[in-house]
């Protein structure tokens, strides 16, 4: 680290060259949520979520800046007051001098952003957005990824591959389709995104890599993607892996850690030191009743 800190106004400028906030979804608010612009920044870490254990952490590490990925605030907010958490950590942060900085639906589409962090980590080539949304420098930007593997390998060991990358939680993974089945186009949607089944359909993906796959919607996508392979006598498409949530997105971290160091750098002429903190923070503690045993659900292709 070299040269003078900058403030906190420079920071969160240079953080908006990497993930702009114009690409964000309409319901969403990134960027800098809490902090006052004239504080110094000398050291940034990164978490998922701004939970209240990540923000005792980031303060406990000498922070002046916390960088997520989920917002503290999803809905509007009408009070910060210490009666609710939110206005506690807020008063926190405050308190600390520590800034509060997220990059959520715009770091999710960004170049080196999370879609790509996660797809680039389970090894797809000629990447393009799952929905295209927009450009950045000549480069489309969107939703998700699609992309193919090397070389077509089982769905087994896909989402073996899956499991070895993304960053171990209790859940595990659930996967669901032919595990023995070859498959080399891949579809990668960091977070929700089972409102999404139709841009798979139409993306010719063999394997659906997402978070929070509800059961009707999963349901119907499996029957009808059985019932299709089926009719056209083909292997059934898209298979589908289920990821912890914030896990698959902390695979943004990769990237985050040296491209915000980076561009901080060149645009202030001072090298911020960077972390990033392991806390888990999908919400789940335990999880009971499940056999190690991988389970071949006969009666979703019975039928076909």
């Amino acid at each position: 680290m070299t040269g003078q800190k900058p403030n906190l106004r420079q920071v969160a400028g240079a953080l908006e060259q990497l993930y702009p906030l114009e690409f964000a979804e309409d319901w969403d608010h990134p960027g800098l949520i809490v902090g006052d612009l004239n504080d110094a920044v000398g050291k940034i870490v990164f978490a998922a979520d701004p939970t209240m254990a990540v923000v005792d952490k980031a303060i406990a590490m000498g922070a002046d800046l916390l960088v997520c990925h989920h917002p503290l605030f999803f809905r509007a907010v009408h009070e910060v007051s210490g009666y609710g958490v939110h206005g506690a950590i807020t008063g926190k942060l405050y308190r600390a001098h520590c800034g509060l900085w997220v990059g959520h639906t715009n770091a999710d589409v960004a170049y080196r952003g999370v879609a790509q962090a996660a797809a680039d980590a389970f090894g797809l080539r000629k990447q393009q957005p799952l929905v295209t949304t927009g450009q950045d420098d000549g480069r489309p930007v969107g939703l998700g990824r699609v992309g193919t593997l090397k070389e077509p390998m089982t769905l087994r060991a896909f989402a073996q591959r899956v499991a070895d990358e993304v960053p171990k939680t209790k859940y595990g993974i659930q996967v669901a389709g032919d595990l023995d089945a070859e498959v080399q186009r891949i579809a990668v949607l960091p977070g929700s995104g089972d409102s999404n089944f139709n841009d798979v359909r139409i993306s010719g993906a063999d394997v659906y890599v997402t978070s929070d796959l509800r059961h009707h919607p999963a349901t119907d996508a499996l029957q009808q993607a059985w019932y299709e392979a089926a009719l056209n006598h083909t292997t059934m498409k898209p298979a589908l892996i289920n990821t912890p949530h914030s896990a698959i997105e902390s695979m943004w971290f990769r990237y985050a850690l040296d491209d915000v160091a980076d561009i901080v750098e060149k645009t202030t002429g001072f090298r911020p030191e960077t972390k990033r903190i392991g806390i888990v923070t999908d919400p789940w503690q335990l999880v009971l009743g499940r056999d190690e045993f991988t389970l071949v659900n006969e009666n979703m292709a019975s039928d076909n």
